[in-house]
């Protein structure tokens, strides 16, 4: 498995001892009303192809072994989604409740889990494509709407 630092981008890689935060608690952040590929860097596709729609999320437990950037120096949708993983929740789920377009969705969940915020659990189906995957996914959808 490759190194997991070289696939966490730069906005959420930890700061060096000292570095001084560029921001301010007090100033609204202004990445919320920005265009789909500034919150995404300019990415189209999610490196991680694991993460697809019906894909379950949790939040992962910290560990002290592990450093990551503070969850307040992230953007205002990464801290939603980080909210919202406390319990299973689909992609499709997340990107409804925020209403973030779908691959957007995908690269911050993506983003996430390599910054050692979240947990991505796979489906064991052989086949992605089945009626009753896509029936699962429907019913899914309703529940929440």
């Amino acid at each position: 498995m490759s190194d997991p630092i070289g696939r966490i981008p730069p906005y959420l890689r930890v700061p060096p001892p000292g570095a001084v935060p560029s921001g301010s608690p007090d100033r609204p952040n202004r990445e919320a009303s920005l265009r789909p590929f500034v919150l995404t860097g300019g990415r189209v596709n999610a490196v991680d192809q694991e993460i697809d729609v019906e894909t379950q999320v949790t939040l992962r437990p910290h560990d002290p072994g592990w450093s990551r950037v503070p969850l307040g120096s992230l953007g205002p949708e990464m801290q939603a989604m980080v909210g919202l993983c406390g319990e299973p929740i689909s992609v499709a789920e997340i990107s409804a409740r925020l209403r973030l377009h779908l691959g957007v969705t995908k690269i911050l969940v993506a983003d996430l889990r390599a910054a050692g915020y979240l947990d991505v659990h796979v489906t064991d189906t052989l086949n992605p494509h089945s009626a009753d995957t896509i029936l699962r996914v429907m019913h899914g959808l309703r529940a929440i709407s």
